[in-house]
């Protein structure tokens, strides 16, 4: 069975992924910082049939990501390493003006820092796949400029530049930096707390992740509702 890591995986985009790629037969290594609600996903998806190593702990140390390397090879490898733990930098999100240094490096070392810390220990992983495959999950605001949200939109494009040199260094490997687009998760209402709006739920951006894993496109930047409108 093809095997993935999944950071942040415990809800949000990461369990809607997980639960998906469990349903298609894949073993999954599980990441979060919250173990309660982390083993509650594990248990949640193992009952699908497919095994789960979970693994709580913070990205940002590097004994962690080893052991999730290392958890996925007891499992037969590494197909698929997707790196979707996230930090705001500011909760709720503020302007460059009054940004937290502290809170900006925090952002970096997450998003942008502990991606590529994964990609270097899975790569030898990565490159023994028949489909090593890296999906970072990226934003809008990686590409647009959106008051208040500097830090984080910094952090997300430095970590798509990163995917894009990783994609020309290592054209064995399928590179993908995803934007899932807007959706209703603890991550976005902890940076917008007053915006109300209804947004679709993280298992709508599913299908364009999917479709990436079955066609196998190029190298590059993506955004699941446009993979989604092009499929129809």
């Amino acid at each position: 069975m093809p095997v993935a890591i999944i950071t942040g995986a415990s809800k949000g985009l990461g369990r809607a992924l997980a639960e998906a790629l469990a349903g298609r037969g894949w073993d999954l290594v599980l990441d979060a910082r919250g173990a309660d609600a982390l083993a509650e996903t594990a248990e949640a998806v193992s009952a699908r049939g497919t095994r789960v190593s979970a693994l709580p702990g913070d990205v940002t140390d590097a004994a962690h990501r080893a052991g999730l390397v290392a958890a996925a090879w007891r499992l037969g490898g590494v197909d698929l390493l997707v790196h979707n733990a996230s930090a705001l930098g500011a909760e709720p999100l503020v302007s460059l003006e009054e940004l937290p240094l502290e809170g900006l490096r925090r952002a970096l070392e997450v998003n942008t820092v502990a991606g590529l810390g994964l990609v270097q220990e899975a790569l030898p992983l990565l490159r023994a796949s028949q489909s090593g495959t890296v999906v970072a999950v990226s934003s809008d605001a990686a590409a647009e400029a959106y008051e208040t949200w500097g830090g984080y939109g910094a952090s997300k494009a430095a970590l798509d530049h990163l995917m894009a040199v990783l994609a020309v260094e290592e054209p064995g490997l399928r590179v993908w930096a995803v934007d899932p687009g807007d959706m209703a998760t603890d991550l976005y209402a902890a940076a917008v707390p007053e915006d109300r709006e209804p947004r679709p739920e993280p298992a709508a951006a599913v299908p364009g992740f999917l479709r990436l894993l079955d066609e196998r496109p190029a190298s590059g930047r993506y955004g699941a509702a446009a993979l989604l409108d092009g499929a129809r």
